[in-house]
C-alpha cells in the first residue's frame, strides 16, 4: 500500500511538507494538543495530522506520497489512505486526505480528537485562530523537535484574491495572516477555531513561508463535509 505512518508515541506526545512551517510560534506543553499526529516516513517526520475519530486523522492530500512503500511505525499503522480523487498541486485543488488507522485509539487526556465544523462554520474575517506543527521554525531551517503554535487571523476574502488571484477558489479555501504561520513540514496540520478544527494546511509562498502578499492557503473542512463522512462510513 502507498502509504506510511505513525506510531502512538509520536502521535501524541513526541513530536508538522507542503508548503508550509510555523514560525513566530509558542511551544506548546506536551498532550496540550492530544488530536495533533506526526505522519512520518522512514522514521522522518513529513506532515501533520489531526484526529477527528478513534480510527480516523485528516489530513493534506498532497502528503501522500504514491513513490513509498509502506512504513509502519510503532503501534499503529495505516489501513487505508484515501486522498481526494480530483486533488492535485500547483495548482492546489481538493487538497484533502483521510487515513484510517490499523486499531482504533481510547481516546484519553494524552490521546484525543478534535471536533469538525458544521456546515458553512468556516470562522469569520479577523478571528484569531492558531495554527501547530513540528515543521522548520524558519525557511530552510531544522524541523522543531517540539510541537509549536502560532496564533494568526482569518483574512477576508478579497484580501486572498488579491494576494492569489485564480489560485484561490472561495468555496474550498481558506487564507490567514499574522505575526507566525505555517511553513514546510505543517502541511496536514490543522486551521483551529476555538475547539473547531475549521482548516488543513495546504499551500504558501516558499521559501518566505509568512508572507504578508501571499496569506498561507488552508482547506475548507466544512467544504468537504459530506466527502469526510462518506468515505468514513464506506471503508471498513
Amino acid at each position: 500500500m502507498n502509504c506510511f505512518l505513525l506510531s502512538q508515541t509520536c502521535i501524541f506526545a513526541c513530536l508538522g511538507t507542503f508548503g508550509a512551517d510555523i514560525v513566530n510560534v509558542n511551544g506548546r506543553e506536551a498532550h496540550s494538543r492530544p488530536y495533533m499526529v506526526s505522519i512520518q516516513l522512514n522514521k522522518q517526520h513529513i506532515c501533520g495530522g489531526f484526529l477527528i475519530s478513534a480510527q480516523w486523522v485528516l489530513t493534506a492530500a498532497h502528503c501522500w506520497n504514491r513513490k513509498s512503500k509502506s512504513n509502519i511505525l510503532g503501534h499503529i499503522g495505516v489501513k487505508h489512505c484515501i486522498p481526494h480523487l480530483q486533488s492535485s498541486t500547483r495548482p492546489f485543488r481538493n487538497d484533502i486526505m483521510l487515513l484510517m488507522l490499523s486499531q482504533k485509539i481510547n481516546p484519553n487526556n494524552h490521546v484525543n480528537l478534535i471536533r469538525l465544523p458544521e456546515k458553512g462554520e468556516d470562522g469569520t474575517a479577523n478571528r484569531v485562530c492558531s495554527v501547530m506543527g513540528w515543521g522548520r521554525k524558519r525557511p530552510n531551517g531544522p524541523l522543531s523537535a517540539r510541537l509549536l503554535e502560532a496564533n494568526v487571523f482569518i483574512e477576508n476574502q478579497q484580501k486572498c484574491h488579491y494576494g492569489w488571484g485564480d489560485e484561490y477558489i472561495d468555496s474550498q479555501m481558506i487564507c490567514v495572516f499574522g505575526s507566525g504561520g505555517s511553513c514546510e513540514y505543517d502541511s496536514g496540520g490543522p486551521l483551529v477555531c476555538g475547539a473547531t478544527a475549521v482548516g488543513i494546511t495546504s499551500f504558501g509562498v516558499l521559501p518566505h513561508c509568512n508572507s504578508h502578499e501571499k496569506p498561507n492557503v488552508y482547506t475548507k473542512i466544512s467544504a468537504f463535509l459530506p466527502w469526510i463522512k462518506k468515505n468514513m462510513r464506506n471503508v471498513e
